[in-house]
């Protein structure tokens, strides 16, 4: 039996707190208008640089309900849009989070879509054109989207490849925001709010990313996101030395190989340098 969808929801109201969000360019403007004219929107970036965030925030900031679907590679149709199951009464119909969304007036927020199975994305085309529309094949539905549905995708292009792409008959369906990681003032500034250190272990903090990113390419596969800057500052505002919570936050979590994992802590150390703390 293939795994089913693994699914959050987000009960956003305009009486909810919104996340917070620094943008970096006009993303939140042209969220809004995609919104408006009820166009599907595409967030494409690297590992950690704020993509689902940003979701988050838009949706709290619109005022709409979030359904948020983690895809991986056994994600069926089946499971976004429903199926069939056996209870008590006999057979009933169960809404996946797709078809949830759509009835509702929600956004659903597929995370790196590419994930799924190839099979998977055509269910989204008529949602992603003039139709707006989704067909629930096995109950005979057809679902007209209201004005408050809006469907998001993510991928991080850098995981792109032969097999796991998004065809280009797919991506032009989309209004497709860039998203990289933040300069370096941006990226303090957010590591500071959200760890809670003061600014200038923010700083120290973005610094050490900035060599590590140098690496991206030649010993790591996928470099530090400023996700992990924040889990490195949430361990160093509650007492670990700087060393440990670095090597803890950001080193042990890109690189099992020991000989990168040394490399990688003598970069720290080099950037640490008397850091009382460490």
């Amino acid at each position: 039996m293939p795994r089913a969808a693994t699914l959050l929801r987000d009960d956003s109201t305009t009486e909810t707190p919104v996340p917070y969000y620094l943008p970096a360019g006009e993303e939140v403007a042209i969220f809004e208008h995609a919104f408006r004219n009820r166009l599907p929107v595409l967030v494409k970036g690297p590992t950690g640089c704020g993509k689902s965030r940003f979701v988050e925030h838009m949706a709290a900031r619109l005022g709409r309900p979030l359904y948020t679907v983690a895809c991986h590679d056994d994600l069926t149709a089946a499971d976004l849009v429903g199926r069939h199951l056996i209870g008590d009464a006999g057979t009933y119909w169960c809404d996946g989070p797709l078809t949830r969304a759509v009835r509702e007036g929600a956004i659903c927020y597929l995370d790196e879509v590419v994930e799924a199975r190839k099979d998977t994305t055509v269910v989204l085309h008529p949602l992603t054109d003039h139709r707006r529309t989704l067909y629930l094949e096995r109950t005979g539905e057809t679902l007209p989207a209201p004005p408050g549905f809006m469907l998001v995708v993510s991928y991080n292009p850098g995981y792109q490849n032969l097999l796991k792409g998004m065809k280009p008959s797919t991506r032009q369906r989309f209004v497709s925001l860039a998203f990289d990681y933040p300069g370096p003032e941006a990226e303090a500034a957010i590591v500071a709010r959200e760890s809670g250190v003061e600014a200038q272990t923010a700083q120290r903090i973005v610094a050490l990313a900035a060599s590590v990113r140098a690496l991206a390419g030649h010993d790591l596969e996928e470099t530090v996101g400023t996700r992990l800057l924040v889990h490195a500052g949430v361990l160093m505002r509650s007492g670990a030395s700087a060393r440990s919570a670095c090597r803890a936050a950001i080193v042990e979590s890109l690189t099992d190989e020991p000989q990168t994992v040394d490399a990688l802590m003598a970069v720290i150390d080099a950037n640490l340098g008397s850091d009382p703390g460490r």
